[in-house]
């Protein structure tokens, strides 16, 4: 991937879009429209800026000149985009009509907003889930296509490729299916990602980024991956299980995005990956960066699930917050979700990066920030 200084000289051309694209199906051919693609300023929507991932790709944007547009809910945790210049738009991904307006005038779209949770309080909350990442997926493309958007970039997840109870590293052409979907959110993305992919394949200009787990500063809600960062700093991680992540920086994933926008082919998933590592690889790295020890034991996959039951019964159930260790969370750490980059390298450019000083940085904001007590 471009370092940063050599990112900055290449898009603040933001004409050179429509001719750095691989597919036949580029950015050049969807220039009429509300995106002109005549100026050197382009009008960008992003959605979910005001999330974690989400705001590290609009501060990238906003430094390399692009005008912002950022839809928002009006619940929305404003924290992240506070100091961003842009426009903000009051939406919602269940409305089309706040969509279609939030669309005019844009040259390009960044689809990053999800409704990201690992437990669902019940069926009509899953309900809403499937709402807003898969119909909220359908309406933003088709309002995107309406209105002469030249590109859509959607992030989907890692989460939806095929993982194995082996540890195998996977890759896009793994076999997968819904079916192999654990969880409401895990599903709900996958059968999002299928709509993205479609759309991208039927003539719409969409193109789509699977994250690996991000890791970096100003994840205030935080992430389950935040998560596990702030419970080993606050000294709550007396044990691991035998998992594996892949981890990624988030600032250089959403430089990633960029390069999806201007290199990806329409139809097609890339894979924006970091480093492959076990749950305990990971806490040693925690320890080696903030002196505080990592956990020796190692949980037996049936206690870490017993416990999870408990918890989601009495945490989620009987006192209505979301459980520390939900059971589909449990399930999903069974498989080592390890993945290559290999196409993103080949096709986007991309560099993986050490993910050592994103975790560095997000313990520095976690404490800085208040949230380690």
């Amino acid at each position: 991937m471009h370092s940063r200084p050599q990112r900055k000289a290449l898009i603040s051309g933001w004409t050179k879009v429509a001719h750095t694209t691989t597919s036949s199906n580029s950015v050049e051919s969807h220039s009429s429209g509300a995106g002109t693609g005549a100026h050197d300023t382009p009008t960008i929507l992003v959605t979910g800026a005001t999330g974690f991932l989400g705001s590290h790709l609009a501060r990238l944007l906003l430094a390399n000149g692009a005008d912002l547009r950022l839809l928002i809910r009006p619940t929305s945790d404003l924290r992240n985009i506070n100091s961003l210049k842009g426009d903000r738009v009051v939406g919602d991904l269940r409305d089309a009509a706040s969509l279609k307006k939030a669309m005019v005038g844009c040259d390009f779209v960044f689809h990053v907003a999800a409704d990201y949770r690992l437990w669902t309080k019940n069926k009509a909350d899953a309900q809403q889930m499937y709402r807003s990442n898969v119909e909220g997926t359908r309406l933003l493309i088709q309002a995107a296509t309406d209105a002469g958007v030249r590109r859509v970039v959607y992030t989907s997840s890692v989460a939806t490729m095929g993982f194995q109870s082996d540890g195998s590293t996977v890759d896009e052409s793994s076999p997968v299916s819904l079916a192999g979907m654990i969880g409401h959110y895990k599903r709900s993305k996958f059968m999002a990602e299928q709509v993205a992919v479609e759309a991208g394949r039927s003539g719409a200009n969409v193109v789509v980024v699977n994250p690996s787990t991000p890791a970096g500063e100003q994840d205030s809600k935080p992430t389950p991956t935040g998560r596990i960062i702030l419970d080993f700093l606050r000294r709550k991680f007396p044990a691991y299980v035998d998992t594996g992540l892949n981890l990624v920086d988030a600032t250089v994933c959403a430089e990633g995005h960029l390069a999806a926008l201007e290199k990806g082919r329409s139809g097609e998933r890339y894979i924006l990956g970091g480093e492959n590592l076990t749950l305990k690889q990971i806490l040693q790295k925690l320890s080696a960066i903030t002196g505080i020890p990592a956990p020796t034991v190692k949980l037996p996959y049936a206690i870490a699930l017993g416990f999870s039951v408990l918890d989601t019964t009495f945490t989620g159930y009987v006192l209505g917050r979301e459980p520390r260790a939900t059971i589909d969370a449990v399930r999903m750490g069974r498989k080592k979700m390890f993945v290559s980059s290999a196409k993103a390298e080949k096709e986007l450019g991309w560099k993986i990066v050490p993910v050592e000083g994103a975790l560095r940085r997000a313990a520095e904001w976690f404490r800085a920030n208040g949230y380690v007590y």
